[in-house]
């Protein structure tokens, strides 16, 4: 899958750290790469919020690497995410994601990659 050209993440920072008692904002990839293609609306949203309050699942990074066109598009994908805080899966999300499978796959044609994001979000 090809996600398109993708340009520079012009977010603005406020220079905070993630954590504190701020709640996360787990984007999806989509939002992503519509920031990286500079989509005025979503960057607007993004600094709105604050890029330090902005987490991905470690699932939406690869859905990015796997979507870049090239080494150097790659890159600046890697480039982009160091800035945000980025999830990992543990046990807890594991579980939440078997139980979404369970339940929505046959039904709603639930994805395990989607899954997964959403086990992410709720836990």
């Amino acid at each position: 899958m090809v996600y398109g050209k993708i340009g520079t993440f012009p977010l603005q920072t406020s220079g905070k750290k993630h954590g504190g008692n701020a709640k996360m904002i787990l984007c999806d990839t989509n939002v992503i790469i519509e920031a990286l293609k500079k989509n005025p609306d979503v960057i607007q949203t993004i600094e709105g919020i604050g890029l330090e309050r902005i987490a991905v699942s470690v699932v939406t990074v690869m859905e990015l690497y796997y979507g870049a066109l090239n080494k150097a598009e790659l890159k600046m994908i890697k480039r982009h995410l160091s800035s945000i805080l980025i999830l990992q899966i543990d046990e807890a999300i594991y579980l939440t994601a078997t139980g979404l499978i369970e339940k929505y796959a046959k039904s709603h044609g639930l994805q395990i990659p989607d899954a997964l994001i959403a086990a992410t979000s709720i836990n």
